[in-house]
C-alpha cells in the first residue's frame, strides 16, 4: 500500500487527517500565538453578494432586479440600513448587534482576480490562495499555520465536516471532527473489533503506526471536549441540526483548549440559479441560520471573541442582472465579511465601481477592487502578527492591500 493511500484510510478512519510533521509536532504551543484565533467560513456555490449587503442607493441594483431585488430600508421585507449606501439582507437580522458594537465590517467588490465562473477551479483557487495556478500543493491556512510562532499542538487548526478541506491540507497536522449530528455518531472505528484490529496492526514504531497513533489521538482529545459539552447543553434533549451546533462546538473546544489557533467551516447551497428569492425564500433560508450560527460563535466564545476574528467569503458573486428563472448566474466581485473583536467595525469597507453598464465586469457582474488575498494578508499582519515575510509564504505574489480597506482591523 502506498504511503499516500495509507494515510487517506486511516484518516477517515479515524475522522481526522495526519500529516506528520516530525518529532516536534506535539511540544507545547505559544500561549501567546494562541491568544489569537482565525476563523474561515467557506460559502460554498457563489452566494449572491448583491443581495447580501445590498447597494440599495443604486437605481441600477433594482432596474437590474425586478422580482429579487431586497426592498429599501423602511419599506416591507427592506433592508437593514447599514451606512446610508448599503443594507443588510433582513434574514441577517441576528448580526445587527454586531454592526452596532462595531465588530462586523463588509469589504464590498472583492473576490479573486482569476475569471473562471467554474465552481470547481474558483474554489481550489480561493482555498489555495493562488488564483490562476492549479498546480499549488496545500491549501493556505496550512501554509497559515506554518508560520504561525510556536510549537503546533493537535489542535491548533481544526476543520468541521468528513474530510480535511483543500484550504487545510498540506504538510502539518489538521484535526477534523464531523459537523452536525454527525459529531457525537459512532463510526467503524469505534467498534472494538475494529478498533482492536487497527491498534494490533499499527501498534509499532514505524512511520505508518505512528502516523495512524497520532490520529486516534487526536480525535479522542476533540471528541472528548465535544462529548463533555454536549451533554451539558443538551440537558436530555436533541440537539438541533445546523451550523449554530457547530459554532457551538468551536466555541466549546476554544474555552477547553487554548491551543486552537485555526478552524474552517463550509456550507453549501449557495448556487442560486432559479427562484433565488428576495428578502424572502431560498437565499433567506440560508441566510438566517448562517447568521445565526455566527452570532452562536460570537457569544459562546465569551471573553476570547476580543481576540477572534472571523471571515465569510465565497468562489465568485453573482450577475448583476436576474435570470429568466428569477434567479443569478456565475459572476465576478463579491463581498467578503469580517467579524470580531479586533475588528473596526461598523463600516462597509473597498472601492465601490458602482452598477452602471459602462462600470460591470465583462457587461454582466461586480467587479473587483480588492483582491481577497490583499485583504486576507493585512488581517494576518495586524491580527495574528505575520510579518512581511510570512504573509508572503502564505498567499505568493499577493497585491498590496488598497487604501480603501486599510482600517478593518485595529493594528
Amino acid at each position: 500500500m502506498l504511503r499516500r493511500d495509507f494515510l487517506r484510510l486511516s484518516s477517515a478512519a479515524a475522522g481526522l487527517s495526519v500529516v506528520p510533521i516530525g518529532s516536534h509536532a506535539w511540544a507545547a504551543v505559544n500561549p501567546q500565538g494562541a491568544e489569537r484565533r482565525f476563523v474561515v467560513v467557506l460559502l460554498r456555490g457563489a452566494v449572491d453578494g448583491l443581495n447580501v449587503v445590498v447597494p440599495h442607493a443604486e437605481t441600477a441594483y433594482y432596474d437590474a432586479r425586478p422580482t429579487i431585488a431586497i426592498p429599501q430600508p423602511g419599506r416591507p421585507g427592506g433592508a437593514l440600513n447599514l451606512d446610508g449606501r448599503f443594507g443588510l439582507h433582513p434574514a441577517l437580522a441576528s448580526l445587527q448587534p454586531f454592526w452596532r458594537d462595531r465588530s462586523l465590517v463588509f469589504i464590498h467588490a472583492c473576490g479573486s482576480p482569476d475569471p473562471t465562473r467554474s465552481h470547481f477551479d474558483a474554489q481550489d483557487y480561493m482555498e489555495s490562495g493562488t488564483p490562476g495556478v492549479k498546480s499549488t500543493p496545500e491549501g493556505w491556512m496550512n501554509r497559515l499555520l506554518a508560520q504561525l510562532p510556536g510549537k503546533r499542538e493537535s489542535t491548533s487548526a481544526v476543520a468541521f465536516g468528513p474530510t480535511v478541506p483543500r484550504i487545510l491540507s498540506g504538510r502539518l497536522n489538521v484535526a477534523n471532527v464531523p459537523s452536525g449530528r454527525a459529531a457525537d455518531q459512532p463510526m467503524p472505528i469505534d467498534r472494538p473489533i475494529v478498533d482492536a484490529a487497527f491498534n494490533q496492526l499499527y501498534g509499532g514504531s514505524d512511520p505508518l503506526s505512528r502516523a495512524y497513533q497520532e490520529g486516534m489521538r487526536m480525535r479522542a482529545r476533540v471528541l472528548a471536549d465535544l462529548e463533555a459539552d454536549m451533554e451539558q447543553a443538551d440537558n436530555g434533549a436533541p440537539s438541533p441540526v445546523g451550523f449554530a451546533m457547530d459554532t457551538g462546538h468551536l466555541a466549546s473546544l476554544v474555552r477547553k483548549d487554548p491551543a486552537v489557533e485555526l478552524a474552517f467551516f463550509d456550507l453549501g447551497g449557495w448556487d442560486t440559479h432559479v427562484a433565488e428569492g428576495a428578502s424572502d425564500g431560498q437565499l433567506a433560508n440560508h441566510l438566517k441560520p448562517l447568521a445565526d450560527g455566527l452570532a452562536v460563535l460570537a457569544k459562546d466564545l465569551g471573553p476570547a471573541y476580543r481576540d477572534t476574528v472571523i471571515v465569510v467569503m465565497s468562489e465568485f458573486g453573482r450577475t448583476v442582472h436576474e435570470n429568466g428563472n428569477r434567479g443569478t448566474d456565475h459572476g465576478h466581485g463579491n463581498v467578503l465579511w469580517v467579524m470580531g473583536g479586533p475588528v473596526n467595525g461598523g463600516r462597509v469597507y473597498g472601492a465601490w465601481p458602482g452598477l452602471d453598464v459602462g462600470r460591470l465586469y465583462q457587461n454582466r457582474d461586480l467587479a473587483i477592487t480588492t483582491d481577497f488575498r490583499s485583504a486576507l494578508s493585512l488581517i494576518l499582519a495586524r491580527h495574528m502578527r505575520l510579518s512581511p515575510h510570512a504573509l508572503a509564504q502564505v498567499f505568493p505574489g499577493a497585491p498590496p492591500a488598497p487604501a480603501a480597506v486599510a482600517g478593518i482591523v485595529w493594528s
